[in-house]
């Protein structure tokens, strides 16, 4: 079973693409840092708008800080190597995600809808992750990858679980699995460029 079919995704990150991102290790770590400063801040932003969800406040505060971690890595990364951060860039690929969730009609359908786009997002995060772990010529840079690689696979399953908590299983897979279907299609119709991580 592939790495991929694992994380659910039904589409391989095209295999140009880790050659293409290490052209410029400047722009896909400054991709990459603004990447877990949203990460950061979109989780800080569910626990604002739902504060009642005991579990998922809990389970979320630690993981702000550990994606606000992860961008102060990915910077002092950028430091060691005299490379600096440059600006940030519009996501095409977290806002067409966006672009297709609930809108109007019960509050718990938006909210499950945002569980599972930040579980899409880390699972991708998490291939791409794995492809520049094993794909760079640099080790260290592999070994730097692989252990981000390791932390958003448990984010990924973290987000699921949390959708299980709140809704019926039934109802998570079968929304799921329209999502899966959306994030292959958005992926298709978006250009392979090596200096974004989506």
């Amino acid at each position: 079973m592939s790495k991929v079919s694992i994380l659910g995704l039904k589409l391989p990150t095209d295999p140009r693409w880790v050659n293409l991102a290490a052209i410029s290790l400047q722009d896909i770590l400054t991709d990459h840092a603004y990447c877990e400063q949203k990460a950061a801040s979109s989780a800080i932003s569910l626990i604002q708008r739902n504060p009642e969800r005991t579990r998922m406040v809990e389970e979320l505060a630690p993981i702000v800080t550990e994606e606000w971690g992860h961008f102060r890595q990915v910077l002092a990364e950028m430091k060691k190597r005299g490379l600096s951060l440059g600006r940030q860039r519009k996501d095409e690929y977290v806002n067409a995600l966006m672009d297709n969730r609930v809108k109007g009609g019960h509050a718990d359908d938006s909210f499950l809808d945002a569980l599972l786009i930040f579980a899409l997002i880390e699972a991708r995060s998490c291939e791409r992750f794995r492809l520049l772990s094993e794909g760079l010529e640099d080790e260290y840079m592999r070994e730097f990858y692989r252990k981000f690689m390791v932390s958003e696979a448990g984010h990924y399953r973290l987000f699921i679980d949390l959708a299980n908590e709140y809704f019926p299983e039934d109802k998570v897979r079968n929304r799921w699995q329209e999502w899966l279907k959306m994030e292959a299609e958005i992926l298709q119709n978006i250009d392979v460029r090596g200096d974004r991580m989506h």
